[in-house]
């Protein structure tokens, strides 16, 4: 099929590519708004307890205040605490795997920002991290 172009079509062509104004691009919208769905990651290895615990509570709400949806929490399998070793000390909740989604549940103001906590994840010996998926803020 040969179609030939008219003469009025390529003058609109050469003006089109000839003036300085753009046509507004649909597709920035669709990028701005896949980016705010973006996910984010949090590496708490190494924290103590409160430590972990105050810098997860900031960090889930400076991603709910920035549209994120889903925070990946890594805290490590606990495997090479030495809290085993402290009789006086609860084998789960000394560790940071345990403690910072029990921290989070026990926070109202948290838990009103959050969607869904994977406790299957956390209750894996044989992963290291959780994911928390956030509300949409409204507004």
């Amino acid at each position: 099929m040969n179609k030939k172009i008219s003469d009025k079509d390529k003058e609109a062509w050469e003006r089109f590519v000839n003036s300085k104004e753009r046509i507004f691009n649909k597709d920035q919208i669709h990028i701005k708004s896949k980016l705010s769905n973006v996910e984010k990651s949090i590496d708490l290895h190494g924290f103590s307890l409160d430590d972990a615990n105050k810098t997860i509570e900031k960090f889930i709400h400076s991603c709910f205040e920035d549209h994120i949806t889903k925070i990946n929490v890594i805290t490590g399998k606990g495997s090479r605490s030495k809290n085993f070793e402290d009789p006086y000390q609860s084998k789960d909740l000394s560790l940071l795997k345990h403690s910072v989604p029990n921290y989070i549940k026990k926070n109202e103001n948290l838990m009103n920002k959050i969607l869904k906590i994977d406790y299957e994840s956390v209750e894996n010996p044989s992963k290291g991290n959780f994911n928390i998926i956030l509300k949409k803020k409204s507004g």
